[in-house]
């Protein structure tokens, strides 16, 4: 089929990029056209760069893979288990939700006061029932193991090896499409992410290098990393709430200590920016934490000159007064 010559206008005009502009987005809608799309973030980063887009998921988020089969999991285990509790930022609770209510079985998701009210809505929407309680994630996860022995729910945690083995498919989703990658660029919150991707990676013998994420607000698994065990941080104030955590999970540490390169540290304003890259390169919306891996490439650019790295764009639940805050630069 030939293309008109307002298609070719529409393809042509952006990518020659005749202002000059720093920024670009472009739309396509055919597969063959993707890839030019694609060399404008590859421009950027100076290197050939795969991004695993989790925020396509049912959910926005790679949550939803780990929820699934966690609940599936349970009820094999516990047929008889009436409901279950946990705590989250987000998207951890849509994919309880999502999945507990599909059961037949009923969910309880505590926020900490404050929490994206998006995320809070799309938690309701899915069927479960929101309490918020405290002033971070820590202390709504305090009180959610609290209520589950009050109310006999079932308390899942944001880190177990059930949500371990559903998130790794993502992990080997990207190592099957590009076995060759030299370094992925993983988000650390509680860690779920960025241990699969570690052990898929050991699993299928490849000498891909794994680097963790986390915002400089919330250095906990940096520290970590850095001590060789698990140290805690007094407070986790950062826009890329996912990867808001002050206390890390000591079963996280240690496969991240033993199977990661380096963990990078991102500021709010490499996150900011990193998300306004995604949105007018490859017109994406991420949220902090997804962001946070792009933010950590083009802060070690010069490094990766010429290598082939890969970015986990791990959601895209941002709140809208934020995602507009960030765009107005």
């Amino acid at each position: 089929m030939e293309l008109g010559t307002r298609t070719i206008f529409n393809l042509l005009g952006p990518l020659s990029n005749p202002s000059m502009v720093s920024r670009l987005a472009v739309g396509v809608f055919a597969a063959n056209w993707v890839e030019p799309v694609a060399h404008v973030l590859n421009r950027r980063v100076g290197c050939e760069v795969w991004v695993k887009h989790e925020n396509h998921t049912p959910i926005g988020a790679f949550k939803v893979r780990g929820g699934v089969t966690y609940i599936d999991s349970l009820m094999r285990r516990e047929p008889k288990v009436a409901g279950v509790i946990t705590a989250t930022r987000g998207n951890h609770g849509q994919s309880v939700a999502k999945a507990a209510i599909a059961a037949g079985l009923r969910a309880v998701i505590l926020v900490p006061h404050g929490n994206n009210p998006e995320k809070n809505d799309a938690m309701k929407a899915f069927g479960g029932e929101l309490v918020e309680h405290g002033v971070d994630f820590d202390e709504a996860r305090e009180k959610a193991a609290e209520m589950s022995d009050q109310m006999n729910l079932h308390m899942i945690p944001s880190f177990h090896e059930d949500l371990l083995r559903g998130v790794s498919t993502y992990a080997y989703e990207l190592f099957s499409k590009v076995r060759d990658l030299d370094v992925v660029y993983v988000p650390i919150g509680l860690g779920s992410g960025i241990c699969s991707t570690i052990m898929v990676r050991d699993l299928m013998g490849l000498r891909t290098r794994i680097v963790g994420v986390v915002a400089e607000n919330a250095p906990a698994y940096a520290l970590s990393f850095d001590k060789g065990e698990a140290v805690s941080t007094n407070d986790a104030n950062t826009m890329a709430d996912g990867m808001a955590c002050r206390i890390p999970v000591p079963g996280a540490v240690e496969i991240i200590n033993r199977g990661a390169d380096r963990i990078v540290r991102v500021s709010e304003d490499e996150i900011a920016n990193a998300m306004r890259c995604y949105f007018t390169d490859t017109h994406n919306l991420s949220e902090g934490a997804g962001a946070a891996p792009l933010a950590a490439l083009l802060q070690e650019r010069q490094q990766m000159a010429g290598k082939r790295a890969g970015v986990i764009l791990s959601g895209g639940n941002v709140d809208a007064a934020l995602f507009q805050s960030v765009m107005a630069g």
